[in-house]
């Protein structure tokens, strides 16, 4: 059975702020933790009121102080918006701190609106520096050299792992170039997945960091003790996306229980398509999703996700998929199927 990971947008639902959010993050990666999950991330996003965590690293820094083994990252930090040098020094401090435990996921998108691009003294324009960016801040973390004028402190010589985020083929032909590790938003870009997922694999170079290609695909995960209860809860994402797309960002809304005949034919038309990686129901439901969408990609490992209004709804949401998983791998400990 593939690994399950945990990508945290640190969801503010209405009526609560970002400090309870981040509290509750917090919560959600000690719980994750004692169920056997292999990652949790959380990732950049700006001027958005229903996410808190903007400042990823600071972030990162307070789930990871109450926590002991499970890795944890950045899923993703946007690149454009730092200079590579930052990024290296906050990512090496938490190395320093939590040794062996810190990934670096990066990505090329904003994170953000147009407002809030260039409230961050950026233009879109140096997207082109990407590739360079990447490299540049992957050199920051490799042991100094004799006469190095400029070094990352922490952070040179700690190695920290660096993985390519992406929702199209463009971080595909980067990572396989570079031999890195890739990540594939499918929990909400899922358009070009399968054509990523194969460029990648087709043009993969082994590198000092990786030998064979290893892919992480994004999934919404919405687990309940019913299917009809798990429809509800997700309800919420799908309220909080149709404002999103609508130019509305706000907190995530609270669930309802008639959310089919809310959506108007576009609305529905969107939702599909956005949000097709996505497994909602009961323990039955959830496993039979899991296997298929493992089966159908050959994923390496899985990047699970789910904006649940109701904290202890999460919490419970995730106990059920590490119970479903422990089935899974006693029935089947290898369900992937490679392209």
């Amino acid at each position: 059975m593939v690994p399950l990971s945990i990508l945290d947008l640190a969801p503010v639902p209405e009526g609560s702020d970002a400090g309870q959010a981040l509290r509750n993050s917090a919560d959600l990666a000690r719980h994750a933790e004692a169920l056997g999950y292999t990652r949790y991330w959380m990732a950049e996003h700006h001027n958005m009121p229903g996410i808190a965590s903007a400042a990823t690293a600071v972030a990162l820094a307070h789930v990871a102080a109450g926590t002991k083994t499970i890795r944890l990252g950045a899923g993703g930090v946007m690149l454009p918006n730092h200079a590579p040098l930052l990024i290296a020094e906050q990512f090496g401090t938490l190395a320093a701190l939590h040794p062996g435990r810190i990934d670096l996921g990066v990505g090329r998108a904003p994170g953000s609106d147009q407002i809030a691009a260039h409230a961050m003294r950026r233009s879109l324009s140096q997207e082109d520096d990407f590739p360079r960016d990447v490299i540049e801040l992957i050199d920051y973390f490799r042991p100094t050299r004799p006469g190095q004028q400029l070094q990352a402190v922490p952070g040179a010589g700690l190695n920290v792992p660096v993985w390519i985020l992406g929702s199209s083929t463009y971080g595909a032909q980067l990572a396989a170039a570079l031999g890195l590790p890739y990540a594939f938003a499918s929990h909400f870009a899922p358009d070009q997945m399968y054509e990523a997922i194969s460029i990648y694999r087709e043009r993969f170079r082994p590198s000092e960091w990786l030998a064979a290609p290893r892919v992480m695909l994004g999934i919404n995960v919405f687990a309940a003790d019913s299917d009809a209860e798990a429809k509800r809860l997700f309800s919420s994402l799908q309220q909080a996306f149709i404002n999103l797309r609508s130019g509305r960002p706000g907190k995530l809304p609270p669930p309802v229980d008639d959310m089919d005949a809310r959506l108007d034919p576009r609305a529905r038309v969107m939702l599909e398509r956005a949000l097709s990686c996505a497994v909602v129901g009961g323990p039955a439901t959830i496993r039979t999703g899991l296997a298929d969408f493992i089966s159908r990609t050959g994923a390496d490992e899985l990047m699970v996700t789910a904006q649940i209004f109701d904290h202890s709804a999460r919490r419970r949401s995730f106990e059920l998929l590490a119970g479903v998983r422990r089935e899974m791998a006693v029935m089947a400990p290898d369900i992937r199927t490679a392209e």
